[in-house]
């Protein structure tokens, strides 16, 4: 592998030992020419895979009209923009069709301008005292990297050193609605939250937690805001992730997908009563809603208007829930949470660390990223075909093996050394009693600390893409896939 090492950029990440050159698809390849399949999808800023040719398009032709003009002057594309998504996104939110837009670049912007919406409609509508105006948030969030954000998190080495935050914000468990509801008083203008939390490792709260919010924070007058930013835009097998509790926010904060890994694109949509109160000079960003980022953000709502992503990460999600969970049973993993073609996994720290899985991923062939020590992320396109879903599962099943063999055979060399040294503290000239250890009760020793030997495969016919909702991948396609012909679903990013 290539060293990822760069003298002159600042250490703020620690990436696998990999340098991509190439991506096509669900596949990327290093500068060797080796070939990995993408679990990861950009922190599903890759939803419809890399270089979808119909996004590409849409990037390329723009690029030869006009990119930028600041929102000192309105363009062709702007107008255009806020009304697919509202056409798509509007319905899914109380401001219906009558939803207002907010377009920004990245997601931390789009949460960043949420806050300060829902702040401003605090004091111009519900009166609430200038300054007072307080947000509940929850623990395990991501929302974001600016100092504002970064005080919302409890985790430390996002939160560490970086202070002092932002007030106004109020902390509490995510899931528990009773917290919630002891957090509200007269200064609470929000509560603001990940439907699903993404970077804490898929964590999916309890069913009643989402409607319950809705039902407190009308009741309290109280504006819900729900960060899509990860979660939104088809990941989940639904638009929103807010649909799989039939709960509708008053705005939502978009990003990652929306520019279909080709721009930042990120965008804040919902009630106009809260968004019409950010005027003229109250709010702005030089790129935010610019032409090339509007043509790839209308050609990414294109493709999600039809509903066959979303029905594609439904269908492929329940494989990837079948195979994880199966794991789990054989103590692999000792967790697995599935939400649509999103999951969070947790290793046995016994076995390793989620970067060791990650590492071992990498030698076979998939790319994917630990979220917390002992916990990564699967997120591949949502235009894989069941043939590299099943390959990427075998290959996540092979490591955890792989990583339980390490182990095993550590802890036998282990108690092969303490019996080596307990047979030199014998020299004395006595005999010792019973007779010698065997590799027998070494590896006996070994099976006691890390389980039975896996079975050599799960034995199972999880189904084809045939199974998908109509309009996804045929069986035509899933051959081709299998036999490695260049046929493409028409969910592929070579369709136009």
């Amino acid at each position: 592998m290539a060293d990822t090492t760069h003298g002159a950029l600042a250490p703020t990440y620690h990436p696998l030992p990999i340098t991509i050159a190439r991506a096509h698809g669900t596949h990327v390849w290093d500068t060797d020419g080796n070939e990995f399949l993408d679990f990861l999808s950009g922190y599903s800023a890759l939803n419809f895979g890399h270089l979808h040719q119909g996004l590409v398009a849409a990037a390329m032709t723009q690029l030869r009209q006009v990119t930028l003009t600041s929102r000192a002057f309105d363009h062709d594309r702007l107008e255009e923009f806020a009304q697919r998504l509202v056409e798509v996104v509007g319905p899914l939110t109380t401001g219906g069709e009558d939803s207002l837009v907010v377009p920004m670049n990245t997601g931390a912007e789009a949460v960043e301008t949420a806050i300060k919406a829902v702040r401003k409609w605090g004091y111009d509508v519900r009166g609430v005292p200038e300054d007072q105006a307080t947000v509940i948030v929850a623990a395990g969030n991501f929302h974001g990297r600016t100092t504002t954000l970064a005080g919302l998190s409890d985790h430390p080495t996002t939160r560490d050193g970086f202070g002092p935050f932002a007030p106004g914000f109020r902390q509490v468990p995510f899931g528990d609605l009773n917290a919630v509801a002891d957090a509200v008083d007269d200064t609470t203008v929000a509560v603001l939250m990940e439907p699903v939390q993404g970077e804490a490792g898929v964590v999916v709260p309890p069913e009643e937690f989402w409607p319950g919010l809705r039902e407190l924070t009308t009741t309290q007058d109280i504006a819900l805001v729900a960060d899509e930013v990860q979660s939104g835009l088809g990941r989940t097998g639904t638009t929103l992730a807010c649909e799989l509790w039939d709960v509708q926010p008053d705005l939502v904060c978009l990003g990652k997908a929306l520019g279909g890994g080709i721009v930042p694109v990120s965008a804040v949509v919902g009630k106009p009563e809260i968004l019409g109160v950010l005027t003229a000079g109250t709010h702005g960003s030089t790129f935010g809603g610019n032409p090339l980022a509007c043509a790839v953000g209308v050609a990414a709502l294109d493709l999600l208007s039809t509903g066959q992503y979303q029905a594609r990460a439904a269908a492929s999600g329940k494989v990837l829930a079948e195979r994880l969970d199966a794991l789990v049973e054989r103590g692999l993993l000792t967790e697995a949470r599935t939400v649509g073609l999103w999951a969070g996994i947790d290793l046995d720290p016994a076995l390793g660390t989620g970067r060791e899985l990650c590492e071992a991923l990498l030698e076979r062939g998939v790319l994917a990223k630990e979220a917390r020590t002992e916990t990564i992320r699967l997120s591949p396109p949502l235009s894989i075909v069941q043939p590299e879903l099943e390959m990427a599962l075998d290959i996540l099943e092979e490591s955890l093996v792989a990583l339980r063999g390490e182990r095993s055979a550590a802890a036998s060399n282990e108690a092969a050394n303490a019996a080596t040294v307990a047979a030199a503290d014998t020299t004395s000239g006595e005999e010792t009693s019973g007779e010698e250890s065997s590799g027998e009760e070494t590896s006996a020793v070994a099976d006691a600390a890390f389980g039975d030997e896996p079975a050599d495969d799960l034995g199972e016919d999880l189904g084809t893409a045939d199974d998908a909702p109509a309009g996804t991948a045929d069986v035509a396609d899933i051959e081709a896939a299998a036999e490695g012909k260049d046929e493409r679903s028409e969910l592929s990013p070579t369709a136009g």
